[in-house]
């Protein structure tokens, strides 16, 4: 950047949305009333609340605060019309798991986009429990008509590592008898898990595995919102790569499942500090992002702090000659995008010790014996996109070349926010 003044100043970050969405439906099945502050109040979280009102739940709401009058684990009302969740698959998804366990039938559904969005990764493992789960199009897709019906635990080997696919099924377990257990090829965000504790339900956790018990009551909570680090992320990197720059960031979410920001920060040579750690019962937060110097004299012991030096981050560097990049990729877009995957076939592994196989005829089988097949994609700039899919789930599919000096030809796999700081690379 050039001509660019420093940054200086201080932002609180909006509240995380999936912690939002999290808050006001685990304080809808507890009994009392609940606190929350933070919450974002954007259009797919106001959906959640939109679905519990319609269900018989007391919801006030004032821009980012939050009370919620919760019915118990069996005060939920049938709905009186369709539910609609907006285009938020959160709510979807998250909702379904709590519907297959209920004494009444419902019909939920979304926008166009939710409409074509897959529900068999959730369908197949709430049907496993017991659950009547119809998708009324016969699509595998909203609208989805849910018949509770008593549950029974089961354990589940998700194919992949989602968070809604896990926290669907952990609710539906809280209605279910005995254990509920979800075993990941990786852990995936662990917000549903965090929450659930501090609203009493019996939940543990160990590797990849999530587990939680049949539950009788939840009990209200009060809740406090930390920011999204997916919208601090804009200021951080800015702050980062304007010289002199000094930005205070409060309340910035840092929980393990979502730092990969920070930590790929660091692994390109950018001064990160933490100064403090506000550990709450919900999620551990951060504050301040800003230059060590000054951080540290505004330092409070009761906040949290994250500390970022700006114009220290290093650029990858690129062998060129003249003005094109040399590249010392094996792979062959035009075979990959005819459907030809020779030049990727082979074991992929990324630093979480997962790994996949793909065979030339684009067949992907993962870690856990999950099989896939790999669909023509298209190139651009360079990168291969594509699709891998099973008849219950579907990923995206990235093959990026390397550029020889040191960037490996690598893959990203998956949709998940943190996908991208767990390439593949090939053994």
């Amino acid at each position: 950047m050039y001509n660019t003044n420093p940054l200086h100043g201080e932002l609180t970050i909006p509240g995380d949305k999936s912690i939002s969405h999290r808050s006001v439906m685990f304080a809808s099945l507890a009994k009392g009333t609940s606190h929350i502050k933070g919450f974002l109040p954007g259009a797919d979280c106001l959906s959640t609340i939109h679905c519990f009102r319609q269900m018989g739940i007391e919801i006030y709401q004032e821009e980012s605060i939050v009370t919620v009058t919760g019915q118990g684990m069996r005060g939920l009302k049938k709905p009186k019309s369709i539910l609609d969740c907006g285009n938020s698959g959160t709510t979807t998804r998250l909702i379904s798991g709590i519907l297959a366990g209920q004494n009444f039938t419902s019909t939920l559904t979304g926008d166009e986009s939710i409409q074509k969005r897959p529900m068999k990764r959730i369908i197949l493992p709430l049907t496993q429990m017991g659950a009547s789960i119809a998708s009324l199009r016969d699509n595998g897709c909203a609208p989805l008509q849910i018949t509770g019906r008593p549950l029974h635990g089961i354990t589940y080997h998700s194919p992949v590592a989602s968070a809604q696919v896990k926290s669907a099924i952990l609710l539906a377990g809280l209605y279910a008898e005995g254990e509920t257990s979800v075993i990941e090829p990786s852990v995936s965000r662990n917000h549903t898990e965090i929450m659930l504790k501090a609203f009493g339900a019996d939940v543990s956790c160990h590797d990849t595995t999530a587990s939680v018990h049949h539950t009788d009551e939840l009990f209200a909570s009060n809740i406090e919102v930390p920011g999204d680090i997916s919208s601090a992320a804009y200021f951080i990197v800015a702050a980062l790569m304007i010289p002199n720059s000094d930005i205070i960031l409060h309340n910035v979410g840092i929980n393990p499942t979502r730092d990969g920001l920070l930590r790929a920060i660091e692994m390109m040579g950018g001064k990160i500090e933490i100064l403090s750690i506000k550990n709450e019962d919900t999620e551990d937060t951060t504050v301040e992002v800003s230059e060590p110097s000054v951080a540290k004299d505004s330092a409070t012991k009761d906040t949290d702090e994250t500390v970022l030096s700006s114009g220290e981050v290093s650029e990858p560097t690129k062998e060129k000659t003249g003005e094109e990049t040399q590249s010392s990729s094996s792979f062959n877009g035009k075979q990959l995008s005819s459907g030809d995957y020779s030049s990727i076939a082979g074991t992929w592994t990324n630093s979480r010790g997962e790994f996949v196989t793909i065979s030339p005829d684009g067949t992907v089988q993962n870690g856990s014996g999950y099989t896939y097949h790999l669909y023509s994609g298209h190139l651009n700039n360079g990168n291969f996109s594509g699709t891998i899919a099973s008849d219950i789930d579907s990923a995206a599919f990235w093959a990026i070349p390397g550029t020889g000096n040191g960037d490996s030809d690598h893959l990203v796999i998956g949709q998940s926010d943190d996908a991208e700081n767990y390439p593949f690379y090939r053994n």
